[in-house]
């Protein structure tokens, strides 16, 4: 049997399973994913994508994982319909995120480790939200291997500078600036904050008869 071309391989960008399987998992997915949206919205070398098919070989269409978040420094952000990785000058995601539910197995967990630490993923962190456990690994420069971290409260990770912590069992992650990775509707109640706390200062400056347009 002849083999295809390299690029006649079709990549599909979908597998048809569903990003989340709950919306406590989807919450946390979607917390991660705009924290770092948001921490790196001025970058222009720090790609971030949630439930992304990334297939790591070419002309391999059959390997593929889609981590509920990933992180790829180097590469421009921008729209994918997947993560290509020869595409994307052989970069893996250096930064990988999966947050459990119900229905993920021990097996299932263990074939994802297996994955990312053969295909090169640096950091590697899992989130239980029903258990409240936080664990992660980190590639060893000696070993070459994701050798895990041995206490994560607290942890930093090495790549991001973003802090882990748990409260109880709600993960939460402070960036180096010190501001917490708000859920998307504590961020959008955030911005509408800030929003009426411009208002009002703009109705006071103009009681004292300044105009705010004045100070810009």
């Amino acid at each position: 049997m002849v083999p295809k071309p390299l690029e006649a391989v079709v990549y599909p960008e979908s597998d048809g399973k569903p990003m989340a399987d709950n919306t406590k998992q989807f919450r946390y997915i979607a917390t991660l994913k705009g924290g770092f949206d948001a921490l790196y919205k001025d970058r222009d070398d720090v790609f971030v994508a949630g439930d992304l098919l990334w297939y790591p070989v070419e002309g391999d269409a059959k390997t593929r994982y889609a981590p509920d978040v990933m992180i790829a420094f180097g590469r421009p952000p921008g729209d994918r319909g997947s993560y290509l990785q020869w595409r994307e000058n052989g970069q893996p995601p250096n930064v990988v995120f999966e947050v459990m539910s119900p229905g993920n197995t021990v097996r299932e967990m263990r074939r994802k480790w297996e994955a990312y630490e053969r295909y090169g993923v640096e950091e590697y962190y899992v989130y239980d939200p029903d258990a409240g456990v936080f664990e992660g690994w980190l590639r060893d420069g000696e070993t070459g291997k994701l050798e895990a971290i041995a206490d994560t409260e607290g942890w930093e990770s090495p790549l991001c500078g973003v802090r882990f912590g748990l409260e109880g069992a709600h993960l939460v992650v402070t960036r180096p600036d010190g501001k917490v990775f708000l859920t998307p509707s504590e961020a959008d109640d955030a911005l509408e904050e800030a929003l009426a706390r411009a208002e009002r200062l703009e109705e006071r400056l103009r009681a004292l008869g300044v105009d705010p347009d004045s100070l810009e």
